[in-house]
């Protein structure tokens, strides 16, 4: 009987719909996320009566066919690239993204990551880097007496230095967008990577077209809507229950056939 192996295949489908939805509820307060959400195709189907063959020697045709599904697969794990909410911080060096990009972040492996998260810091040398101590492209580096750093829309960043009236232009910060960018590989730690699907790298600067603009003292919070996913967890549970009841009535009707006398 192949429902002991659909039900098991649905079950195993509904686990995964679960896990992607737990994981949005763990990050629904982690700067920049961004949900996800499974993606499940039918099986491969087993035809014992295949749709279009002759059913007589006169000519006529079997018009639908008998097909009967094996399953259910989880197909794609997509990501929901939508804007979240902007919320204030008051932190100069705190920077979020209205629209689209992404900060470029230089790995120690020499590689270059992406990311929404502009929760950024100064390290021993004034260079602004992430909160795991990576540097933001391209280098910008703030002097020990500067007294405040303002950074424009458009992500010029200035100094205010102790001493002089006119502000020190530290730099130009840029940002990277994607033809397709839920195709970028997510390395954990808010960090994505380059790969064939999301394309090349397109890099420019804030504010211009095609590019968001650059908000100081914000923070980009998750896009997670809990409401949804609770409803998701919900229709996740019940499915998979349908999943092992068929499972419990093939059972039975198995028990049934074997006690046959």
């Amino acid at each position: 009987m192949r429902s002991l192996d659909i039900g098991a295949l649905g079950m195993q489908a509904q686990s995964t719909n679960v896990d992607v939805t737990s994981h949005n509820i763990a990050n629904m307060t982690t700067t920049g996320y961004k949900r996800q959400r499974a993606e499940f195709q039918d099986l491969l189907y087993q035809d014992l009566r295949r749709a279009g063959s002759p059913s007589s020697d006169t000519g006529t045709i079997v018009p639908t066919g008998v097909q009967v599904g094996l399953g259910v697969k989880t197909a794609a794990i997509g990501r929901y690239m939508g804007q979240g909410t902007l919320s204030l911080t008051e932190n100069e060096l705190d920077m979020a993204i209205q629209g689209r990009g992404y900060f470029q972040i230089d790995l120690p492996s020499g590689e270059t990551a992406y990311t929404r998260d502009g929760t950024l810091k100064l390290d021993a040398a004034g260079q602004l880097v992430t909160k795991d101590g990576f540097a933001v492209q391209p280098g910008i580096t703030v002097p020990a007496n500067a007294t405040s750093v303002t950074i424009n829309s458009s992500g010029e960043v200035y100094a205010e230095i102790d001493g002089q009236v006119a502000l020190q232009n530290l730099g130009q910060i840029q940002l990277a967008t994607f033809i397709n960018p839920a195709g970028l590989d997510a390395l954990g730690d808010n960090l994505f990577l380059e790969t064939e699907a999301s394309g090349n790298a397109n890099t420019g600067v804030p504010g211009a077209v095609g590019f968001g603009s650059v908000q100081q003292g914000y923070l980009e919070s998750s896009n997670v809507n809990v409401v949804q996913e609770i409803t998701n967890l919900i229709k996740a549970q019940r499915a998979y229950e349908m999943n092992s009841k068929s499972i419990s009535t093939t059972d039975e009707m198995m028990s049934a056939v074997s006690n046959l006398r």
